[in-house]
């Protein structure tokens, strides 16, 4: 019998969020760890992770280093980092904040398409996004299976409860961090 497909879908913005919360100076995420605990026994298919570049203006040593992050992303086998845009925006205040543009549109698209496609069985939703909710619905009319990895601070449980799996992944934190040298 042939291994169970699995397709990965991170949605970067909320991933880092999430993580920053937890994590302590000197610590990072290891990404392939991550990565075999969601998958399992089971075959990758393909990695996406939607993010937006930093602006350079605002801060060249953060954009440098945001550059190294996804260039490790870039080496794990089946990775795909897929560009969004990041707007600024200014506030009443005067003040500018960055919001990421488009990247739940090309999360949505690209796991329909793998859907319609028959290129995985099952997708891995990596956000606690209730945006999602009609498009799980959707993708399991194909008759594929929909999973969901969460962290507790930022999960919508209908998100979760649409789901065929749930996985919190505050409860394996302790098995993908790794201390920064």
């Amino acid at each position: 019998m042939n291994k169970e497909r699995v397709s990965i879908f991170i949605d970067g913005s909320n991933f880092y969020n999430s993580i920053k919360k937890i994590l302590k100076p000197k610590e990072r995420i290891n990404y392939q760890k991550l990565i075999n605990i969601l998958a399992g026994n089971r075959e990758i298919i393909n990695i996406f992770y939607y993010v937006a570049l930093l602006d350079i203006k605002v801060n060249l040593k953060k954009y440098q280093e945001h550059q190294k992050f996804l260039d490790i992303l870039n080496k794990i086998p089946k990775f795909n980092v897929v560009l969004c845009t990041l707007k600024k925006l200014k506030t009443d205040d005067g003040s500018f904040i960055y919001v990421i543009k488009g990247d739940d549109v090309h999360l949505a698209h690209d796991i329909l398409i793998g859907a319609v496609k028959n290129f995985y069985d099952t997708a891995i939703i990596v956000s606690g996004d209730e945006d999602f909710l009609c498009l799980i619905k959707t993708i399991k009319e194909y008759g594929k299976r929909v999973e969901n990895a969460y962290f507790r601070s930022s999960s919508s449980y209908k998100l979760r409860r649409a789901c065929n799996f749930s996985l919190n992944i505050n409860k394996v934190i302790h098995k993908i961090i790794d201390k920064k040298k």
